[in-house]
């Protein structure tokens, strides 16, 4: 009797591959990458997880028209062919900033596979409630 032989169907993973992903199609075949953003204080702070990245070499990070874009790239090098679940290629997610932002003061860091930004929220103009009277 022989042994029960595993086949493993690459049809399978790469529709779950576009699951993950359905509009990535449609913008050339770029992944996505997966981001946390939210307000902390008076900063918005955009999380990316990018691991096995260079921020110095891989990553750029661009402020233009109150859009902030995170652009990275993941490079694979095979020295033989091998089946591999890792997302390669070219990665890139945009988000709208509030209007008034100091873009100077946007910082920016990489830790453990995270790229961590920053950017302080602008201060909202003082206003105080009041009453206009109508003119006769």
């Amino acid at each position: 009797m022989s042994a029960l032989e595993r086949r493993e169907s690459r049809i399978l993973p790469d529709l779950l591959d576009w699951f993950e992903s359905p509009f990535a199609i449609l913008r050339g075949g770029a992944q996505t990458m997966r981001v946390e953003d939210y307000i902390d204080g008076d900063d918005h702070i955009v999380r990316a997880e990018l691991p096995g990245i260079d921020p110095d070499k891989d990553v750029e990070i661009t402020v233009s028209g109150g859009m902030l874009r995170i652009h990275a790239e993941r490079h694979q090098e095979n020295k033989e062919p091998h089946r591999s679940e890792f997302t390669y290629g070219s990665f890139t997610r945009s988000f709208t900033l509030p209007t008034g932002i100091e873009t100077d003061d946007i910082k920016a860091s990489y830790d453990q596979g995270i790229l961590t930004v920053r950017v302080p929220m602008p201060k909202a103009a003082k206003t105080e409630d009041k009453r206009i009277t109508i003119a006769k």
